[in-house]
């Protein structure tokens, strides 16, 4: 090995752990102050490991009826979400994949433009509440159905990885575009439908802005993430502490809250996302890279 291959390594190498400590250093440190004293987190004694052990705020989180409610509420969202999304982008990707639909590459084009292009948030307001659906949960999951990204990513992988040799000998078989999706085309692209499912499935997860946005004060419709958002605002209230508003008592149990909420919420994706790693990269890069 020449010296400049040791220096690049090198190079890399440290790069790479700089980088690893920036992506790991939050996740530790809100575990560390999820289960650290209330008091030591308050105070800033709290930088990567705990100090002290208290588990009052899990206590706290899983006796809560306004995060049981947020928790079954995303869980509920997240699932019918992700399946609407999953039939209208696997049904639009495998129409414009197909050859022999007239105007696809047009349809393409208009379907790609709104990627950059939207009406912006109050027209899209006012389709939403022209349809009646503030305050209803259909309000966060029809309008962003469908994503053109993630069709386009499925689109080319149809294009790109299905050989066409044999969807044109299912096809003098006699199958029909319906048998021919559902028995030749999805049973050969589980890597890119998990990679898609993933995304999709994240973004609904996360989403907050819709549910403000549309619920209101319906608090029992509530996501998880607009919960903890709320947990969030009310527990940043060091200025009222100060003017004798708020004891350091309540100060401490909203912080304890808040850090708590955020390992609860992550816990879902954490733990669905090693099954579907081995898919993840190689629906990426097919997708990706050809088509």
């Amino acid at each position: 090995v020449s010296t400049g291959d040791k220096i690049f390594d090198f190079i890399n190498v440290t790069l790479l752990t700089i980088l690893l400590i920036i992506t790991l250093y939050p996740l530790i440190f809100v575990l560390s102050a999820s289960v650290s004293d209330p008091f030591e987190v308050v105070t800033g004694n709290v930088y990567l490991l705990p100090k002290g052990f208290n588990l009052d705020a899990y206590r706290r989180v899983f006796s809560s009826e306004s995060i049981a409610t947020g928790y079954r509420n995303s869980t509920f969202y997240t699932i019918l979400g992700v399946s609407i999304s999953m039939v209208l982008t696997i049904f639009a990707a495998f129409g414009l994949s197909r050859p022999d639909l007239k105007g696809r590459k047009f349809i393409t084009i208009m379907i790609t433009l709104t990627m950059f292009f939207s009406g912006g948030l109050i027209p899209l307001y006012l389709v939403v509440k022209s349809l009646g659906l503030i305050g209803n949960f259909w309000s966060i999951i029809l309008p962003s159905a469908m994503s053109a990204y993630n069709m386009i990513i499925m689109k080319s992988y149809f294009q790109s990885s299905i050989p066409d040799g044999i969807q044109e000998a299912a096809i003098i078989d006699g199958c029909s575009p319906w048998k021919l999706l559902v028995r030749i085309i999805l049973p050969l692209s589980k890597p890119v439908l998990a990679v898609i499912a993933l995304f999709y499935a994240v973004a609904r997860w996360n989403s907050y802005f819709s549910c403000m946005l549309y619920l209101g004060s319906r608090k029992d419709l509530w996501t998880l993430q607009l919960v903890i958002r709320e947990i969030v605002i009310q527990s940043t209230t060091t200025e009222m502490m100060e003017v004798g508003l708020v004891s350091l008592e309540q100060i401490m149990a909203k912080e304890a809250l808040k850090y708590t909420s955020i390992v609860v919420s992550s816990l879902p994706l954490l733990i669905i996302y090693p099954f579907i790693q081995k898919f993840f990269v190689k629906g990426v890069m097919i997708g990706a890279i050809k088509g």
